[in-house]
């Protein structure tokens, strides 16, 4: 999602660098206490490597269903001075709805700057939380 910034700013990571995308599995699977995205998708294994972190979301969603549980909600916040997130946040929360299969009245999307302190201040990347409520039988 974020590969379109400025031409000489790109996210780079193993996978796609969907930082949002990662938080929100990552949330996931700690509600769930099932680890991680590296648990479930090792960096080591090159499979992995340049993958759609839709995939990764995809499964974390099928891993709450399997579980016999439902996503009550799920809130993301990236922190970045640039892009602005506004014009996009109502995209990126159908976008992750789809991918939980989800109504999109269960996710959340939302950015705060760092006031220019520290390395997502000066613009060197973005950083991401996120929150979840899994309701488990």
């Amino acid at each position: 999602m974020w590969h379109h910034r400025a031409a000489h700013q790109r996210l780079a990571g193993h996978s796609d660098a969907d930082v949002g995308i990662h938080a929100l599995c990552d949330a996931i699977y700690g509600a769930l206490a099932e680890g991680d995205i590296g648990t479930h998708f090792p960096p080591s294994k090159n499979e992995w490597k340049d993958a759609d972190s839709a995939r990764f979301l995809v499964h974390a969603g099928q891993r709450i269903r399997e579980r016999g549980g439902m996503l009550i909600n799920a809130d993301v916040t990236l922190i970045c001075e640039r892009p602005k997130i506004g014009p996009h946040a109502q995209a990126m929360r159908q976008r992750m709805a789809d991918l939980l299969e989800v109504d999109v009245s269960r996710i959340s999307v939302k950015a705060t700057t760092s006031e220019r302190l520290g390395f997502t201040g000066r613009e060197e990347g973005i950083a991401c939380t996120a929150a979840v409520s899994v309701l488990l039988p």
